[in-house]
């Protein structure tokens, strides 16, 4: 719940917005907008599934103390060495006008995995999109997943061996 009132109170008008948008579209009886509406907030809506303990930890970790790209970070009582990425593609997909992610930061893991050559690397900010739409929507069908599976394709040899 933290996490999902997080989100929405920094796009506030926007949610009232399409509440108050799928309250007409229901009154006049367009369901294709009313169903579309209803797909997006139930996937949108899913984190309230997480825990507080796992979302609290996840700030502190990642945003606060940074562990990650400090080389200190754990998982299952193991250190995440991003230095021993070697062998595999690495495509980094940012939002230009994402409000919740900077600029930069999911592209920061190219220079992280210091040790995965340059021709395994890859990046891309679309313009005009957000933090969600960066993985839904029609800019991510148009734009961002061609560009990833063009990026899978010309790599394919490398799973091949």
């Amino acid at each position: 719940f933290l996490q999902l009132s997080g989100f929405m109170s920094m796009n506030l008008d926007r949610h009232v917005d399409a509440h108050v948008k799928q309250f007409r579209n229901l009154v006049r009886g367009d369901g294709d907008s009313a169903a579309s509406h209803r797909a997006f907030y139930d996937e949108y809506l899913a984190v309230m599934d997480l825990t507080a303990e796992f979302y609290l930890q996840t700030v502190e970790d990642v945003f606060q103390k940074h562990l990650l790209p400090k080389g200190e970070f754990m998982h299952r009582g193991e250190r995440i060495d991003l230095g021993a990425i070697t062998d595999v593609g690495l495509f980094c997909v940012e939002g230009e006008a994402d409000d919740i992610t900077g600029r930069g930061q999911t592209e920061a893991a190219l220079a992280l995995c210091h040790n995965l050559p340059d021709e395994k690397k890859g990046s891309y900010i679309q313009p005009k999109v957000g933090h969600y739409g960066v993985f839904n929507g029609s800019r991510w069908r148009q734009h961002i997943q061609p560009r990833v599976r063009d990026f899978i394709r010309a790599r394919r040899a490398w799973v091949k061996g």
